[in-house]
């Protein structure tokens, strides 16, 4: 055991340091933060901006029935997303050894998160019989997403 000096000083936890994930699900739990943004849009998936610092933006959206993203990736952005209601389906695509196109398919349930980097290429979608909610964090480059389509001889292509 070790004596802990009567001067040591809790440093408060640096915004900076914490890990996407744990944004996402701390703003999920906190419903009363976002609870009034929530819509659903019949049209296509509902976003809108809950918060945003120099680090990084917290992003709420809404997922009806069929609705999804295109294949993309966030260019230079990382970050997460964490499902809060229903549930969604990411396909996650990539170029395997030897070239060829392979797609892995991710099933979220609430609770459930997924992360993401510089080209991380994916598409999100509800595939289930009821609205899903997301909470999703990005880092480094904002929500700016690059198309991409999928050449099953070379894997995802930039559009």
């Amino acid at each position: 055991m070790f004596a802990v000096p009567d001067n040591t000083l809790l440093r408060p936890e640096n915004p900076a340091l914490r890990h996407p994930v744990r944004v996402a699900l701390e703003v999920a739990a906190d419903r009363g933060r976002w609870r009034h943004l929530l819509r659903y849009d019949p049209e296509g998936r509902f976003a809108t901006l809950v918060s945003k610092d120099e680090q990084q933006e917290v992003w709420l959206m809404s997922w009806l029935p069929g609705q999804r993203t295109d294949l993309h990736d966030h260019a230079f952005a990382s970050g997460a997303f964490t499902v809060v209601s229903g549930h969604l389906t990411e396909a996650v695509a990539r170029r395997a050894p030897g070239g060829r196109a392979v797609t892995e398919l991710h099933a979220l349930a609430p609770g459930q998160s997924r992360v993401f980097g510089p080209g991380y290429v994916h598409e999100v979608r509800n595939e289930g019989p009821d609205p899903a909610v997301s909470i999703h964090v990005y880092r480094d480059a904002g929500r700016a997403m690059r198309p991409y389509h999928l050449d099953p001889l070379g894997g995802p292509v930039l559009d």
